[in-house]
């Protein structure tokens, strides 16, 4: 196993998991938990090992997937390629190491169109990054994105690069989707709006067993615990909230693996019901460095 590529098997699907880059993100009360009472956060941070008044920072994993069917290789999430200097994705580095070249790819699903999800979509000369492939995006995330009156608004200013060079490019290739779509046999795209007005989780089913590729459904751990606290990120709130209760309902019973873009590498774990709820239980792995 290559540092910062984890590789397993869902079926008889190879995935491997990919460290494109890391975050740190301030002031992440306000960030991640804006409507959380916070007597209650505070006991719930403390749970989690961390004091409020202390936590003044959030680092944050980008975490991208391969799989591998045997018939196609199809890539979730870009990851930040080299949008917002100085951060530079690693991506393109982490598939050569297992093999991989751009032209490989012949299916890429971008779940959101946020900067660190789709900010590889292209090259160093603005070109398609995987110019074999099939890009898909629900039509709603690209609608909403390349609306002059979404990107004029002063809180949506930090996108208009992304869509100058990551989107609009490569208006050509993106099959936009309306409605859950199976991509190729055992990969799935599911329509999960809330985060984005777009947005969408993939669940990849192969010999029995499955993965949920939640990508932003869930920011932080603590969002499984507490589905209805949401983000100054998610743009639509009560759908954000919607859409989390419905996804834990699915996948509560703990039986199917989870991937979730921004926990703690590699990001891969089990929800299960408690007598509160649901809870995150993470897989860990040893990370060679």
């Amino acid at each position: 196993m290559h540092s910062k590529n984890h590789e397993f098997k869902v079926g008889t699907f190879e995935c491997i998991v990919i460290k494109d880059a890391v975050n740190a993100y301030e002031n992440p009360v306000s960030l991640l938990f804006c409507n959380a009472p916070q007597e209650q956060l505070t006991q719930i941070l403390q749970e989690h090992g961390i004091e409020l008044e202390q936590w003044s920072e959030w680092v944050s994993p980008y975490i991208c997937l391969l799989i591998k069917t045997g018939l196609h290789n199809v890539l979730v999430d870009t990851g930040i390629g080299s949008i917002f200097p100085p951060a530079q994705g690693d991506l393109m580095q982490r598939l050569k190491a297992i093999a991989i070249e751009p032209d490989d790819i012949d299916i890429v699903l971008i779940t959101h169109a946020h900067g660190d999800h789709c900010g590889g979509n292209v090259d160093s000369e603005g070109m398609a990054a995987f110019k074999n492939a099939r890009y898909i995006m629900h039509k709603a995330e690209w609608e909403f994105w390349t609306s002059e009156n979404v990107l004029t608004q002063p809180q949506n200013e930090w996108m208009v690069p992304v869509v100058n060079r990551n989107l609009e490019p490569l208006r050509d290739r993106f099959d936009l989707i309306e409605e859950d779509t199976r991509v190729v046999p055992g990969v799935e795209l599911k329509c999960a709006p809330g985060h984005t007005p777009g947005h969408m989780v993939v669940l990849i089913s192969s010999g029995g067993e499955q993965l949920w590729y939640m990508s932003d459904a869930f920011l932080h751990p603590i969002h499984i615990e507490q589905p209805n606290w949401y983000a100054e990120v998610d743009i639509q709130p009560e759908q954000t909230v919607i859409t989390r209760n419905s996804l834990l309902n699915k996948v509560g019973t703990g039986q199917s693996l989870i991937q979730c873009f921004h926990f703690p590498y590699p990001g891969l774990g089990h929800i299960k019901r408690n007598r509160n709820g649901y809870q995150w239980h993470p897989l860990t792995i040893e990370e060679k460095e």
